[in-house]
């Protein structure tokens, strides 16, 4: 949250399109905050995107569209929530069809416990990038909290539950551990 993801993969699409290079790009259909088949980033950038669920295919949608224009790159938002097979068919696009894959998405829920999606990344992905998120005390945010309206951290409840920064905050471990969602005035 608020590392910049979806800035980034915006960015690495404009640069490939603008060499004249085919890119695709996913996104999860969970995120409907923006619209559907649309990847925006809070500054202001978008482009449209395939949707992915559960039971999406992603190797036969990338070989489909690739027989047709040569894609060069394929591009993945909220990389979080791909299934075990999908990081795997991830792997075999890079592999079989010589495609390079960049997936985007956050490491852990608001109990600091993995999603799917970014357990096998990690184990199977030929290189991890971080983007550093910033915690309320200027420290590097590797957690992230709910919270409910009035502010408070919510620690239970459905690991997926698609929000902004009305719900979400990015903390540092420290302050992750204590429930500490603001800077304590001296």
């Amino acid at each position: 949250m608020n590392a910049g993801k979806s800035t980034a993969l915006l960015q690495a699409n404009h640069g490939y399109i603008e060499k004249g290079m085919n890119t695709l790009l996913f996104t999860s259909e969970k995120d409907t905050r923006f619209g559907e088949s649309e990847i925006v980033a809070r500054i202001g950038l978008k482009a449209d995107a395939q949707t992915f669920n559960e039971g999406t295919n992603i190797m036969n949608e990338v070989s489909k569209q690739h027989a047709d224009l040569n894609i060069d790159c394929v591009l993945i938002d909220e990389a979080q929530f791909l299934t075990k097979d999908q990081v795997s068919q991830l792997g075999q696009i890079v592999d079989q069809l010589n495609i390079r894959v960049m997936a985007y998405g956050i490491r852990t829920d608001f109990q600091g416990e993995l999603f799917p999606g970014s357990m096998y990344l990690l184990a199977w992905s030929d290189r991890l990038k971080e983007l550093r998120a910033v915690c309320h005390c200027g420290k590097k945010a590797t957690m992230i909290v709910r919270v409910s309206e009035d502010g408070s951290v919510i620690r239970e409840g459905d690991q997926i539950d698609i929000g902004g920064n009305e719900k979400y905050l990015s903390l540092c471990r420290k302050h992750f551990s204590q429930g500490l969602t603001k800077k304590v005035k001296k």
